[in-house]
């Protein structure tokens, strides 16, 4: 019995040392939220046994959980690098399936046709606005059918020869572009997500999670204010795996994993004396 119990100790130990490696190998990757390994004990008994009496059985992996803490925020000066202080996420959705996931990696870009895209090529997606007030038509929807991809015009309402001269992003993700003449158009408020279990979202790589029936629907609405975090524009939100504390943690796995394979060779050296004996 004692092998087992060990060797759940080693796969234990093996699993932390896998998360702990992941952290650190992404400690530069934008907006990356680092995980740690939830581990039980294994315990069974007979329902007429003793359970005083009865070691556990080993360890075993609850859960490896992602923590969604705010990360350092970088100063970039690019007005479309935007970083989310608070709660919240950016939603985005992909050209080509039409799926929508979530990210907190604001590192967006213009395509050639002056849709906002983010690295992994989906288009942000903004909630409709009044163009001369910036006041959103829509509030507090969970209907993701409300947003729009953002599109910057370089032309003043896409016709004509009066040419954009800048673009601004407030603290509410309000887009606002200024043309030649003076005028200035709201194009859309970034549309941020919120959840009610964020803990139960799915990861997809790159910084992007989808929603499930753990985390819920995605409520969407603008910028600072309720559960959604402040947009601020020229910045970036980095890792929040702290170098230090994985190390630390990386070393108390090690021990760990060390343990375990002295306690399989000592159960083996017993083992083999016990045989030795009976020959």
């Amino acid at each position: 019995m004692s092998f087992y119990i060990s060797l759940s100790g080693l796969k234990g130990a093996q699993t932390s040392l896998s998360t702990i490696s992941n952290n650190v190998a992404n400690v530069n990757s934008t907006a990356f939220k680092k995980s740690v390994a939830n581990f039980g004990d294994i315990f069974s008994a007979a329902p007429m046994q003793t359970t005083n009496q009865v070691t556990g059985q080993g360890v075993r992996v609850q859960s490896i959980a992602q923590q969604y803490t705010q990360g350092t925020i970088e100063t970039t000066d690019k007005t479309l690098d935007l970083a989310i202080t608070g709660e919240g996420f950016f939603t985005v959705k992909r050209p080509d399936d039409g799926q929508i996931s979530y990210t907190r990696n604001g590192a967006f870009s213009v395509d050639e046709n002056r849709f906002v895209l983010d690295t992994t090529g989906a288009r942000l997606q903004v909630i409709p606005v009044d163009a001369t007030t910036g006041e959103p038509t829509v509030n507090g929807t969970t209907d993701s059918s409300a947003l729009t991809d953002l599109q910057v015009p370089t032309t003043l309402n896409n016709a004509g020869t009066v040419q954009l001269t800048s673009v601004a992003v407030n603290e509410k993700g309000i887009v606002s572009a200024v043309y030649a003449d003076g005028t200035t158009v709201a194009l859309g408020a970034v549309a941020m997500a919120s959840f009610n279990a964020q803990d139960g979202l799915r990861q997809r790589g790159d910084a992007h999670w989808v929603s499930t029936l753990e985390s819920g629907a995605a409520t969407y609405g603008t910028g600072n204010q309720g559960l959604y975090g402040a947009v601020r524009s020229g910045a970036l939100e980095r890792s929040n795996v702290d170098i230090t504390d994985e190390l630390v943690q990386l070393i108390a796995a090690q021990r760990n994993f060390q343990a375990n394979a002295k306690a399989i060779e000592a159960a083996n050296t017993l083992t083999t004396t016990i045989v030795n004996i009976r020959s």
